[in-house]
């Protein structure tokens, strides 16, 4: 089996790794270290798009938030060595007046029910991103078809234009809060309801699987996934701030690797 190194690695990734700030801190402290020279390029994109083009074999390595999604990826024989590396959580923000009256609701599901009752208008990011896919999982959770409603607006576009949009149309919408917080000085959206375990976002690294296709970057894809998932990698995403704000949280597990 052929491993090229050098060039670049390429990523794809959901677009709230890119809008929260965090890339700008981690990409260049990997490009530092890294024995192969690689520089790196993100295709920040919803991650249905990102597994679609990894699918394609071009990319060479997913950052990406929805476990459902990944594992069946890895399943399919297209992604190895999937590691978890850090979480957040989402959450339902909208206007300061909250015409829906859901703040006083700390269960996500049923402020969702309040926003349809409410015909209460909803931006939804409509992009199958692991945003998006975590959104859809509420309204089937709450018994709610929204697509079609008026109220209901598909943006077809990343986290931070969603938010924008949102904000322009006194919209309510569902989250990363990385993102939110990278956001929150430019828009009047609120937090609203937070803390629900539903709500937790979970975010993975997986390498493209090279017995499937030859030609892509695994030993940058790995080195990267070992930097990421060590002690230095961690701490970098564990002070990542914002307004004096941790935007995530590190979880790697520390496992064994079977590098290059």
């Amino acid at each position: 089996m052929m491993k090229t190194t050098g060039g670049k690695l390429v990523i794809a990734s959901t677009t709230s790794t890119m809008n929260s700030g965090l890339f700008k801190i981690l990409i260049p402290a990997y490009e530092k270290m890294t024995r192969y020279g690689a520089a790196v390029e993100i295709i920040a994109v919803g991650t249905g798009q990102a597994m679609r083009i990894a699918r394609q074999g071009r990319a060479d390595l997913l950052f990406v938030h929805d476990p459902l999604r990944e594992e069946q990826f890895v399943a399919d024989g297209f992604g190895v060595n999937r590691r978890r590396v850090m979480h957040n959580d989402f959450v339902v923000l909208g206007p300061k007046k909250d015409p829906a009256r859901i703040k006083p609701q700390t269960c996500a599901v049923k402020a969702f029910g309040l926003i349809a009752d409410k015909n209460a208008a909803f931006v939804s990011r409509s992009d199958d991103s692991g945003t998006h896919a975590k959104e859809l999982a509420l309204w089937k959770e709450a018994g709610i078809k929204p697509k079609g409603n008026d109220w209901y607006i598909e943006a077809h576009a990343s986290m931070g234009d969603s938010l924008l949009m949102a904000d322009g149309t006194g919209a309510y919408i569902l989250s990363d809060r990385a993102t939110f917080q990278n956001y929150e000085s430019r828009i009047g959206l609120k937090v609203l309801v937070e803390g629900d375990e539903l709500l937790t976002n979970l975010y993975s690294v997986i390498a493209v699987n090279p017995a499937r296709f030859p030609g892509v970057r695994y030993c940058e894809a790995m080195e990267f996934i070992a930097f990421v998932t060590s002690p230095e990698g961690q701490a970098i995403i564990a002070n990542y701030k914002k307004f004096g704000i941790n935007l995530f949280v590190p979880d790697a597990v520390p496992q064994s690797l079977v590098m290059c």
